[in-house]
Protein backbone atom coordinates (compact mmCIF):
# COMPACT_ATOMS: atom_id res chain seq x y z
CA UNK A 1 0.00 0.00 0.00
CA UNK A 2 0.87 3.67 -0.47
CA UNK A 3 1.16 6.85 2.23
CA UNK A 4 -0.03 9.37 0.51
CA UNK A 5 1.82 13.05 1.72
CA UNK A 6 0.92 16.40 0.50
CA UNK A 7 3.76 17.71 -1.93
CA UNK A 8 4.30 20.48 0.19
CA UNK A 9 5.42 23.97 -1.97
CA UNK A 10 6.34 21.88 -5.19
CA UNK A 11 3.30 20.57 -6.55
CA UNK A 12 3.86 19.29 -9.65
CA UNK A 13 7.53 19.22 -10.05
CA UNK A 14 7.43 16.34 -7.35
CA UNK A 15 5.50 13.05 -6.51
CA UNK A 16 2.62 13.64 -4.42
CA UNK A 17 4.37 11.44 -2.01
CA UNK A 18 7.18 13.11 -1.31
CA UNK A 19 7.17 15.07 1.60
CA UNK A 20 9.30 19.12 2.02
CA UNK A 21 10.79 18.07 5.01
CA UNK A 22 11.20 20.52 8.31
CA UNK A 23 14.76 19.36 8.31
CA UNK A 24 16.76 18.12 5.36
CA UNK A 25 19.26 16.55 7.91
CA UNK A 26 16.72 14.16 9.55
CA UNK A 27 17.04 10.16 8.71
CA UNK A 28 13.33 8.82 7.95
CA UNK A 29 13.83 5.40 10.11
CA UNK A 30 11.90 3.03 8.06
CA UNK A 31 14.24 3.56 5.42
CA UNK A 32 17.62 3.07 6.88
CA UNK A 33 19.37 -0.08 8.75
CA UNK A 34 18.53 -0.74 12.30
CA UNK A 35 21.78 0.49 13.02
CA UNK A 36 21.65 4.04 11.45
CA UNK A 37 21.44 7.39 13.08
CA UNK A 38 22.99 10.57 12.59
CA UNK A 39 25.22 12.34 15.53
CA UNK A 40 24.65 16.05 16.51
CA UNK A 41 27.11 17.09 13.63
CA UNK A 42 24.71 15.53 10.86
CA UNK A 43 27.76 12.39 10.39
CA UNK A 44 25.80 9.23 9.21
CA UNK A 45 26.83 5.96 11.91
CA UNK A 46 26.08 2.76 10.89
CA UNK A 47 26.70 -0.36 12.96
CA UNK A 48 28.39 2.11 14.95
CA UNK A 49 31.04 3.12 12.31
CA UNK A 50 30.72 7.05 11.18
CA UNK A 51 30.92 6.48 7.41
CA UNK A 52 33.14 9.42 6.86
CA UNK A 53 35.80 7.40 8.21
CA UNK A 54 35.18 4.76 6.63
CA UNK A 55 35.33 5.49 3.12
CA UNK A 56 38.43 7.37 3.93
CA UNK A 57 39.87 4.14 3.88
CA UNK A 58 37.96 2.30 0.85
CA UNK A 59 37.07 5.66 -0.85
CA UNK A 60 33.32 5.77 -2.94
CA UNK A 61 31.26 4.63 -3.74
CA UNK A 62 31.07 1.79 -1.66
CA UNK A 63 28.29 -0.34 0.06
CA UNK A 64 27.98 -0.61 3.67
CA UNK A 65 26.28 -3.34 4.86
CA UNK A 66 24.92 -3.84 8.41
CA UNK A 67 25.21 -6.94 9.70
CA UNK A 68 23.15 -6.97 13.14
CA UNK A 69 20.30 -5.61 10.75
CA UNK A 70 20.80 -7.96 8.33
CA UNK A 71 20.86 -10.92 10.78
CA UNK A 72 17.90 -9.32 12.77
CA UNK A 73 15.62 -8.94 9.29
CA UNK A 74 16.69 -13.02 8.96
CA UNK A 75 15.87 -13.93 12.32
CA UNK A 76 12.67 -11.91 11.99
CA UNK A 77 11.56 -14.06 9.33
CA UNK A 78 12.77 -17.37 10.37
CA UNK A 79 11.01 -16.78 13.62
CA UNK A 80 7.46 -14.99 12.23
CA UNK A 81 7.76 -18.59 9.79
CA UNK A 82 8.56 -21.08 12.35
CA UNK A 83 7.45 -24.19 10.68
CA UNK A 84 7.97 -23.28 7.41
CA UNK A 85 11.58 -23.30 5.44
CA UNK A 86 13.14 -20.12 4.94
CA UNK A 87 15.20 -20.49 1.73
CA UNK A 88 17.36 -16.65 1.77
CA UNK A 89 17.05 -15.93 -2.20
CA UNK A 90 20.86 -15.19 -2.82
CA UNK A 91 20.28 -13.62 -5.48
CA UNK A 92 19.41 -10.58 -4.29
CA UNK A 93 23.13 -10.05 -2.87
CA UNK A 94 25.37 -13.09 -1.94
CA UNK A 95 28.75 -12.98 -0.69
CA UNK A 96 30.83 -16.08 1.22
CA UNK A 97 30.18 -13.82 4.30
CA UNK A 98 26.46 -13.64 3.86
CA UNK A 99 25.93 -16.98 3.04
CA UNK A 100 27.96 -17.86 6.40
CA UNK A 101 25.48 -15.29 8.53
CA UNK A 102 22.26 -16.73 6.51
CA UNK A 103 23.62 -20.68 7.61
CA UNK A 104 24.24 -19.25 10.84
CA UNK A 105 20.85 -18.18 11.58
CA UNK A 106 19.02 -20.86 10.71
CA UNK A 107 17.94 -20.20 7.43
CA UNK A 108 18.41 -22.57 4.16
CA UNK A 109 19.90 -20.46 0.97
CA UNK A 110 18.38 -20.43 -2.37
CA UNK A 111 20.82 -20.07 -5.52
CA UNK A 112 20.15 -19.67 -9.32
CA UNK A 113 23.45 -20.06 -10.84
CA UNK A 114 26.65 -22.43 -11.08
CA UNK A 115 28.32 -19.27 -9.47
CA UNK A 116 26.01 -18.81 -7.04
CA UNK A 117 26.56 -22.21 -5.63
CA UNK A 118 29.88 -21.91 -5.75
CA UNK A 119 29.94 -19.56 -3.48
CA UNK A 120 27.84 -21.66 -1.02
CA UNK A 121 29.52 -24.42 -1.41
CA UNK A 122 32.76 -21.97 -0.37
CA UNK A 123 30.82 -20.78 2.59
CA UNK A 124 29.96 -24.38 3.76
CA UNK A 125 26.59 -24.40 3.18
CA UNK A 126 24.97 -27.81 3.85
CA UNK A 127 24.22 -29.08 0.13
CA UNK A 128 20.74 -30.49 1.75
CA UNK A 129 19.81 -26.76 2.44
CA UNK A 130 20.28 -25.47 -0.62
CA UNK A 131 17.57 -24.59 -3.63
CA UNK A 132 18.53 -24.10 -7.05
CA UNK A 133 16.12 -22.43 -9.69
CA UNK A 134 16.97 -21.26 -13.08
CA UNK A 135 15.29 -21.24 -15.81
CA UNK A 136 17.65 -23.49 -18.32
CA UNK A 137 19.98 -24.62 -16.16
CA UNK A 138 23.33 -26.32 -18.23
CA UNK A 139 23.91 -30.15 -18.06
CA UNK A 140 27.12 -29.06 -16.42
CA UNK A 141 25.02 -27.11 -13.72
CA UNK A 142 22.83 -29.96 -13.23
CA UNK A 143 25.61 -32.27 -13.06
CA UNK A 144 27.37 -30.18 -10.46
CA UNK A 145 24.27 -29.43 -8.31
CA UNK A 146 23.28 -33.49 -8.08
CA UNK A 147 26.76 -34.29 -7.06
CA UNK A 148 27.16 -32.09 -4.93
CA UNK A 149 24.06 -32.96 -2.92
CA UNK A 150 21.28 -30.25 -3.25
CA UNK A 151 18.26 -30.54 -1.64
CA UNK A 152 16.22 -29.42 -4.17
CA UNK A 153 16.18 -28.61 -7.95
CA UNK A 154 13.45 -26.39 -9.16
CA UNK A 155 12.89 -27.35 -12.83
CA UNK A 156 11.32 -25.56 -15.36
CA UNK A 157 10.87 -26.53 -18.53
CA UNK A 158 10.46 -30.65 -20.03
CA UNK A 159 13.59 -30.12 -21.09
CA UNK A 160 15.22 -29.72 -18.49
CA UNK A 161 12.99 -32.58 -16.27
CA UNK A 162 14.65 -35.24 -18.70
CA UNK A 163 17.68 -33.76 -18.39
CA UNK A 164 18.07 -33.75 -15.07
CA UNK A 165 16.29 -37.36 -15.30
CA UNK A 166 19.11 -38.74 -17.02
CA UNK A 167 22.04 -37.00 -15.02
CA UNK A 168 20.55 -38.55 -11.58
CA UNK A 169 20.08 -41.89 -12.93
CA UNK A 170 23.48 -41.97 -13.81
CA UNK A 171 25.06 -41.00 -10.95
CA UNK A 172 22.61 -43.59 -8.82
CA UNK A 173 24.25 -45.80 -10.99
CA UNK A 174 27.64 -44.99 -10.42
CA UNK A 175 27.00 -44.81 -6.66
CA UNK A 176 27.46 -40.90 -6.44
CA UNK A 177 23.81 -40.34 -5.82
CA UNK A 178 22.15 -42.37 -3.13
CA UNK A 179 18.85 -41.93 -4.20
CA UNK A 180 16.37 -39.95 -6.07
CA UNK A 181 16.92 -36.14 -6.72
CA UNK A 182 14.86 -34.03 -5.35
CA UNK A 183 12.78 -31.87 -7.52
CA UNK A 184 10.17 -29.09 -7.25
CA UNK A 185 7.98 -28.39 -10.42
CA UNK A 186 7.95 -24.56 -11.15
CA UNK A 187 4.41 -23.17 -11.87
CA UNK A 188 2.73 -20.25 -12.79
CA UNK A 189 -0.41 -19.44 -11.42
CA UNK A 190 -1.85 -16.48 -13.39
CA UNK A 191 -1.54 -14.29 -11.22
CA UNK A 192 0.20 -10.58 -11.88
CA UNK A 193 1.38 -9.24 -8.79
CA UNK A 194 0.95 -5.34 -8.41
CA UNK A 195 4.47 -4.76 -9.44
CA UNK A 196 6.47 -3.46 -12.42
CA UNK A 197 5.88 -5.10 -15.35
CA UNK A 198 9.61 -6.91 -15.16
CA UNK A 199 9.58 -8.21 -12.25
CA UNK A 200 6.31 -9.99 -11.83
CA UNK A 201 6.78 -13.01 -12.54
CA UNK A 202 3.13 -15.22 -12.31
CA UNK A 203 1.53 -14.11 -15.22
CA UNK A 204 1.10 -16.85 -18.29
CA UNK A 205 3.48 -14.49 -21.28
CA UNK A 206 6.58 -15.13 -19.31
CA UNK A 207 9.51 -17.23 -19.66
CA UNK A 208 9.07 -19.14 -15.98
CA UNK A 209 7.21 -21.91 -14.82
CA UNK A 210 4.93 -24.46 -16.36
CA UNK A 211 1.29 -23.21 -17.01
CA UNK A 212 -1.38 -24.65 -14.67
CA UNK A 213 -4.46 -23.28 -16.83
CA UNK A 214 -2.81 -24.70 -19.90
CA UNK A 215 -2.29 -28.44 -18.17
CA UNK A 216 1.25 -28.33 -18.93
CA UNK A 217 2.22 -28.38 -15.11
CA UNK A 218 0.28 -31.06 -14.25
CA UNK A 219 2.17 -32.90 -17.40
CA UNK A 220 5.52 -31.63 -16.04
CA UNK A 221 4.93 -33.45 -12.32
CA UNK A 222 3.37 -36.32 -14.79
CA UNK A 223 6.94 -36.43 -16.42
CA UNK A 224 8.57 -35.87 -12.94
CA UNK A 225 6.72 -39.07 -10.85
CA UNK A 226 7.44 -41.11 -13.66
CA UNK A 227 11.30 -40.66 -12.97
CA UNK A 228 12.77 -43.14 -11.00
CA UNK A 229 16.29 -41.41 -10.74
CA UNK A 230 13.78 -37.85 -9.44
CA UNK A 231 11.35 -37.67 -6.63
CA UNK A 232 8.63 -35.10 -6.66
CA UNK A 233 8.80 -33.08 -3.52
CA UNK A 234 6.59 -30.25 -4.57
CA UNK A 235 5.38 -27.29 -6.91
CA UNK A 236 6.83 -23.70 -6.32
CA UNK A 237 4.96 -20.97 -7.26
CA UNK A 238 6.22 -17.36 -7.20
CA UNK A 239 4.31 -14.42 -7.91
CA UNK A 240 6.34 -11.21 -8.18
CA UNK A 241 8.53 -8.86 -6.89
CA UNK A 242 8.28 -5.54 -4.31
CA UNK A 243 4.58 -7.11 -2.78
CA UNK A 244 3.02 -5.55 0.09
CA UNK A 245 -0.39 -7.61 0.86
CA UNK A 246 -1.17 -11.22 0.26
CA UNK A 247 -4.09 -10.99 -1.86
CA UNK A 248 -1.81 -12.46 -4.67
CA UNK A 249 -0.77 -15.17 -2.58
CA UNK A 250 -3.97 -16.10 -1.51
CA UNK A 251 -5.85 -16.33 -5.60
CA UNK A 252 -2.13 -18.05 -6.30
CA UNK A 253 -2.50 -20.92 -3.48
CA UNK A 254 -6.21 -21.74 -4.54
CA UNK A 255 -4.76 -22.44 -7.97
CA UNK A 256 -1.67 -24.13 -6.79
CA UNK A 257 -3.38 -26.58 -3.98
CA UNK A 258 -6.05 -27.28 -6.30
CA UNK A 259 -3.23 -28.82 -8.92
CA UNK A 260 -2.01 -30.37 -6.20
CA UNK A 261 -5.04 -32.34 -5.19
CA UNK A 262 -5.26 -33.02 -8.68
CA UNK A 263 -2.00 -34.83 -8.62
CA UNK A 264 -2.42 -36.23 -5.69
CA UNK A 265 -5.88 -38.15 -7.06
CA UNK A 266 -4.85 -38.84 -10.41
CA UNK A 267 -1.61 -39.85 -9.88
CA UNK A 268 -1.65 -40.88 -6.27
CA UNK A 269 1.71 -39.04 -5.39
CA UNK A 270 0.96 -37.03 -2.48
CA UNK A 271 3.53 -34.31 -2.60
CA UNK A 272 5.05 -33.26 0.53
CA UNK A 273 6.25 -29.73 0.07
CA UNK A 274 4.89 -27.02 -1.42
CA UNK A 275 7.13 -23.37 -1.79
CA UNK A 276 4.62 -20.07 -2.14
CA UNK A 277 8.27 -17.89 -3.29
CA UNK A 278 9.18 -14.73 -2.28
CA UNK A 279 8.71 -11.08 -3.01
CA UNK A 280 8.00 -9.24 -0.32
CA UNK A 281 8.32 -5.63 -0.35
CA UNK A 282 10.40 -3.64 1.38
CA UNK A 283 10.69 0.51 2.06
CA UNK A 284 12.40 2.51 -0.56
CA UNK A 285 10.71 5.67 -0.05
CA UNK A 286 7.82 7.08 2.09
CA UNK A 287 5.12 5.80 -0.90
CA UNK A 288 5.93 2.09 0.38
CA UNK A 289 4.34 0.16 3.86
CA UNK A 290 5.92 -3.07 4.19
CA UNK A 291 4.09 -5.81 6.53
CA UNK A 292 6.00 -7.29 9.45
CA UNK A 293 6.81 -10.85 8.61
CA UNK A 294 5.39 -12.52 11.77
CA UNK A 295 2.10 -10.70 10.21
CA UNK A 296 2.73 -12.12 7.11
CA UNK A 297 3.33 -15.06 7.88
CA UNK A 298 -0.04 -15.23 10.28
CA UNK A 299 -2.04 -14.25 6.66
CA UNK A 300 -0.24 -16.53 4.08
CA UNK A 301 -0.77 -19.35 6.77
CA UNK A 302 -4.26 -18.44 7.05
CA UNK A 303 -5.08 -18.12 3.56
CA UNK A 304 -3.44 -22.36 3.09
CA UNK A 305 -4.77 -24.15 5.67
CA UNK A 306 -8.33 -22.32 5.06
CA UNK A 307 -8.03 -23.29 0.93
CA UNK A 308 -6.21 -26.96 2.18
CA UNK A 309 -9.41 -27.61 4.48
CA UNK A 310 -11.57 -26.75 1.36
CA UNK A 311 -10.07 -29.26 -0.30
CA UNK A 312 -9.90 -31.56 1.89
CA UNK A 313 -6.27 -32.48 1.88
CA UNK A 314 -3.32 -32.20 4.39
CA UNK A 315 -1.25 -29.02 4.29
CA UNK A 316 2.46 -29.35 2.71
CA UNK A 317 5.64 -28.29 4.78
CA UNK A 318 5.69 -24.76 3.25
CA UNK A 319 8.38 -22.49 2.63
CA UNK A 320 9.52 -19.16 1.43
CA UNK A 321 12.38 -17.35 -0.27
CA UNK A 322 12.95 -13.98 0.95
CA UNK A 323 15.90 -12.31 -0.42
CA UNK A 324 15.14 -8.27 -1.01
CA UNK A 325 13.03 -8.25 2.27
CA UNK A 326 16.04 -9.64 3.94
CA UNK A 327 18.96 -7.55 2.70
CA UNK A 328 17.62 -4.61 1.11
CA UNK A 329 17.56 -2.14 3.93
CA UNK A 330 20.41 -3.40 5.51
CA UNK A 331 23.08 -1.72 2.94
CA UNK A 332 22.90 1.73 2.04
CA UNK A 333 25.73 3.46 -1.19
CA UNK A 334 27.41 6.10 -0.10
CA UNK A 335 28.84 8.20 -2.98
CA UNK A 336 30.91 11.21 -3.11
CA UNK A 337 29.10 14.91 -4.72
CA UNK A 338 31.02 15.92 -7.61
CA UNK A 339 29.10 18.81 -8.99
CA UNK A 340 26.00 20.81 -8.89
CA UNK A 341 24.30 22.85 -11.00
CA UNK A 342 20.41 23.91 -10.98
CA UNK A 343 18.14 23.04 -14.06
CA UNK A 344 15.36 25.22 -15.13
CA UNK A 345 11.66 23.52 -14.23
CA UNK A 346 8.10 24.71 -15.85
CA UNK A 347 6.42 27.56 -13.81
CA UNK A 348 9.61 28.86 -12.92
CA UNK A 349 10.80 26.62 -10.79
CA UNK A 350 14.06 24.54 -10.56
CA UNK A 351 15.68 21.66 -9.51
CA UNK A 352 19.13 20.77 -8.11
CA UNK A 353 20.86 18.12 -10.00
CA UNK A 354 23.56 16.84 -8.00
CA UNK A 355 26.02 14.44 -9.93
CA UNK A 356 28.13 11.55 -7.84
CA UNK A 357 30.90 9.34 -8.69
CA UNK A 358 28.77 6.30 -9.02
CA UNK A 359 25.20 5.93 -10.65
CA UNK A 360 23.86 2.74 -13.09
CA UNK A 361 26.73 0.48 -12.45
CA UNK A 362 26.41 0.29 -8.98
CA UNK A 363 22.46 0.78 -8.91
CA UNK A 364 20.84 -0.33 -12.09
CA UNK A 365 17.20 -0.91 -10.99
CA UNK A 366 16.05 3.59 -11.53
CA UNK A 367 17.51 2.91 -15.22
CA UNK A 368 16.00 -0.78 -15.08
CA UNK A 369 12.61 -0.69 -13.48
CA UNK A 370 12.12 3.05 -12.91
CA UNK A 371 12.68 2.55 -9.01
CA UNK A 372 12.40 5.54 -6.65
CA UNK A 373 15.15 5.67 -3.75
CA UNK A 374 15.96 8.71 -1.17
CA UNK A 375 19.03 9.87 0.08
CA UNK A 376 20.42 11.65 2.58
CA UNK A 377 23.84 14.17 3.50
CA UNK A 378 25.93 12.28 5.84
CA UNK A 379 29.10 13.98 6.04
CA UNK A 380 27.94 17.16 7.76
CA UNK A 381 24.75 18.84 9.53
CA UNK A 382 23.16 21.76 7.04
CA UNK A 383 21.27 24.85 8.30
CA UNK A 384 20.18 25.65 4.95
CA UNK A 385 16.73 25.21 3.84
CA UNK A 386 15.61 22.07 1.77
CA UNK A 387 15.76 22.36 -2.12
CA UNK A 388 14.36 19.78 -5.11
CA UNK A 389 17.07 17.92 -6.28
CA UNK A 390 18.03 14.82 -8.41
CA UNK A 391 20.88 12.54 -7.75
CA UNK A 392 22.43 11.56 -11.30
CA UNK A 393 25.36 9.07 -12.19
CA UNK A 394 28.24 9.81 -13.76
CA UNK A 395 27.48 7.29 -17.03
CA UNK A 396 27.32 8.52 -20.48
CA UNK A 397 23.56 7.94 -20.15
CA UNK A 398 20.61 10.68 -19.84
CA UNK A 399 18.84 7.52 -17.99
CA UNK A 400 21.76 7.01 -15.64
CA UNK A 401 19.77 8.41 -12.36
CA UNK A 402 20.19 7.59 -8.92
CA UNK A 403 17.51 9.17 -6.88
CA UNK A 404 14.64 10.72 -9.63
CA UNK A 405 13.09 12.91 -6.46
CA UNK A 406 15.08 14.42 -2.86
CA UNK A 407 14.71 16.98 -0.94
CA UNK A 408 18.12 17.61 -0.13
CA UNK A 409 20.18 20.90 1.91
CA UNK A 410 20.43 24.07 -0.57
CA UNK A 411 24.22 23.95 0.55
CA UNK A 412 25.05 20.61 -0.96
CA UNK A 413 28.13 20.90 -2.97
CA UNK A 414 31.20 18.76 -3.86
CA UNK A 415 32.58 16.96 -1.64
CA UNK A 416 29.59 16.21 0.61
CA UNK A 417 28.74 12.23 1.03
CA UNK A 418 25.42 11.13 0.19
CA UNK A 419 23.95 7.72 1.43
CA UNK A 420 20.97 5.68 -0.11
CA UNK A 421 19.65 3.31 1.73
CA UNK A 422 17.94 0.09 0.57
CA UNK A 423 20.23 -0.31 -1.64
CA UNK A 424 20.85 -3.87 -0.28
CA UNK A 425 19.27 -5.97 -3.04
CA UNK A 426 19.97 -6.05 -6.77
CA UNK A 427 23.00 -3.14 -6.06
CA UNK A 428 26.36 -4.96 -5.92
CA UNK A 429 24.38 -8.06 -7.40
CA UNK A 430 23.34 -6.53 -10.82
CA UNK A 431 26.39 -4.22 -10.62
CA UNK A 432 28.73 -3.95 -14.00
CA UNK A 433 31.25 -2.65 -15.89
CA UNK A 434 29.63 -0.03 -17.73
CA UNK A 435 32.37 2.65 -19.16
CA UNK A 436 34.89 0.37 -17.73
CA UNK A 437 33.80 1.36 -14.34
CA UNK A 438 35.21 -0.60 -11.07
CA UNK A 439 32.33 -2.09 -8.80
CA UNK A 440 32.33 -1.06 -5.46
CA UNK A 441 33.53 -3.28 -2.54
CA UNK A 442 31.10 -4.71 0.35
CA UNK A 443 31.91 -3.45 3.71
CA UNK A 444 30.52 -4.82 6.85
CA UNK A 445 29.72 -2.78 9.90
CA UNK A 446 29.00 -4.07 13.56
CA UNK A 447 29.54 -3.17 16.81
CA UNK A 448 31.66 -0.64 16.16
CA UNK A 449 34.27 -2.02 12.95
CA UNK A 450 34.06 -2.35 10.04
CA UNK A 451 35.78 -5.40 7.43
CA UNK A 452 35.28 -5.54 3.98
CA UNK A 453 33.65 -8.50 2.96
CA UNK A 454 34.02 -7.86 -0.77
CA UNK A 455 36.51 -5.84 -2.46
CA UNK A 456 36.69 -3.40 -4.56
CA UNK A 457 37.88 -4.34 -8.15
CA UNK A 458 41.10 -2.99 -9.76
CA UNK A 459 42.31 -1.63 -12.98
CA UNK A 460 44.17 -5.69 -12.99
CA UNK A 461 40.61 -7.49 -12.17
CA UNK A 462 39.13 -4.94 -15.37
CA UNK A 463 41.95 -5.76 -17.81
CA UNK A 464 42.84 -9.25 -16.99
CA UNK A 465 40.49 -11.01 -18.95
CA UNK A 466 41.54 -8.45 -22.28
CA UNK A 467 43.55 -10.28 -24.05
CA UNK A 468 44.80 -7.27 -25.93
Amino acid sequence: MARQVPPGDFAGTSPVWLRQPDDANELIPLLWSKTARKDDDGILHVGGVAVPDLVADVNTPAYVLDEEDFRSRARAFRDGFAGYDVYYAGKAFLSVAVAKWVAEEGLCLDVCSDGELSVALRAGIDPARIGYHGNNKTPMELRRAVAAGVGRIIVDSTDEIDRLASIAAELISTGALSGPQGVMVRVTAGVEAHTHEFIATAHEDQKFGFSISSGSAFDAASRVAAAEALHLDGLHSHIGSQIFDTSGWEVAARRVLALHARIATELGHVMPEMDLGGGFGIAYTTQDDPADPADLAAQITKIVTGECSALGIAVPHLSIEPGRAIVGSSMCTVYTVGTVKQVALDGGASRTYVSVDGGMSDNIRPALYDADYSCSLVSRRSDAAPVLARVVGKHCESGDIVVKHEFLPGDIAPGDLLAVPGTGAYGRSMASNYNHALRPPVVAVRDGQARVIVRRETEDDLLASDLG
